[in-house]
This record gives C-alpha cells, structure tokens and sequence, in this order.
C-alpha cells in the first residue's frame, strides 16, 4: 500500500487508514453489524497486531483480514451465519509454529470442506523461519501468515479446538470438541527437527480431517476430561 507511507506509525497516524477500512467492512456486514461495532473490532484488531508485529508494512491488509475474520467469527456464535462446514481453531501460545502448520497442513487436507484458523495468547512477532522453511518443502509458503491473538469470538466459532502441547489454554464452552496435542516445541529448532514435528503434525492433521469429513455429526461434543 505505498500511497499510505506513515503505515507503519502509531494507531493516531493510521487513525484516516483504520476508518477506511471500516467503512468496507461495516457495507460487507451491513444488517449484522452496526458499523459502530465494526470500527471498534478493526481498531481492536490493529492495535493487538501492532504490539507485535516486527514488519509494519503489511500491518493494514493484515489488519482488515484479522478483524474480518473476527467478525465472521462472531456472526457465526451469534447465528447470524450458518455455516456449513466444520470450523477448527489450532491454538499454542505465539502461534509462530505448530499451530500454523497444522492450519496450513489442514486447509490443504480439507480442500475448502473445513474452516480453519489459529492463533495464540501470547502471538510472536512473526513465524518461525525455521517453521517457513519446513512447511515451504512441502510446497506450503507460510510467508504471508502471521501470529494472531487468541480471542473469544473464534473460540465461540469453532467447533473443534485443538491445543498443541504447549499448555495454553482458552475458554470452554459446551457443544465443542476440545483435543490437546502433546507436540514438540519447534522454536530454535533447525529444520531437520522442524520437519519431524511437521510430519507428525500432517498424520495427526489427517486423521483430523478423516474424522469431520466422514463423520460431521462427531465434530460437536463436550470437551473430554
């Protein structure tokens, strides 16, 4: 977005930039959401992303896609949408490794038939490099993804949740199916060791998505103690 070059400033600075962004999202929900509601989950999501985020560039298309993708999330927990796939949210603490490559790995498996998202309590700044290069072995690019923060409106969107192992937790709610994956940490990992979790993660990715596509009434169930 080169006409904006203070893009990479504080909230104040983007404050024409956040409106605009807005203004698009409030027509694209308008009669869910007042745009009043909109504004302030676009400048919520701008300022969770800033905190973190170690390249400001893309800060703005990140932006609008975060706050977009919190929004369908809370028109779906509130009914406004019917959604007619199974809705999977991966969470680990930085959502700078396992969590994005299991995304990765399940939207590929899924082939459009399963929503995915993940995201993070504590996001990092950016994606494990090692991690990139990995999943970029097995031809996934992972270099337009970033860490997102975990947050209320996709845990209530999904239907499954999964956590990797890394003893972060996120609310529960009843009807949802709640699994933890007990996953190597791959941060600091060279590649070669990054590649054995990956592997294991795509075997457990598979039976995931053999599971919701074979047996979607399976997908929402308490969480197992």
């Amino acid at each position: 977005m080169t006409d904006h070059p203070d893009h990479g400033l504080g909230l104040q600075d983007n404050t024409e930039l956040l409106h605009r962004i807005s203004a698009r999202l409030a027509d694209r929900f308008a009669g869910v959401f007042a745009a009043e509601t909109v504004e302030r989950y676009v400048f919520e999501s701008y300022t969770a992303l800033a905190r973190t985020a170690k390249i400001k560039t893309y800060l703005p298309s990140t932006t609008e896609h975060f706050a977009s993708d919190r929004l369908n999330a809370l028109a779906k927990s509130k009914g406004a949408f019917i959604s007619d796939v199974p809705e999977v949210l991966f969470v680990c603490v930085q959502n700078a490794g396992r969590s994005q490559m299991a995304a990765a790995l399940l939207t590929v498996e899924a082939k459009g038939r399963i929503r995915v998202r993940s995201a993070g309590s504590l996001p990092a700044a950016e994606l494990d490099p090692a991690v990139v290069a990995a999943m970029s072995e097995i031809g996934l690019d992972l270099t337009r993804e970033y860490p997102k923060l975990l947050t209320d409106d996709v845990v209530r969107a999904s239907d499954v949740v999964i956590t990797m192992g890394c003893g972060d937790s996120c609310p529960i709610y009843p009807g949802k199916r709640y699994e933890d994956w007990e996953l190597a940490d791959p941060a600091g990992l060279p590649v070669a060791a990054v590649r054995i979790i990956r592997d294991e993660i795509h075997d457990r990715v598979k039976a995931l998505a053999a599971s919701l596509l074979n047996h979607p009434d399976t997908v929402k169930e308490e969480s197992k103690a």
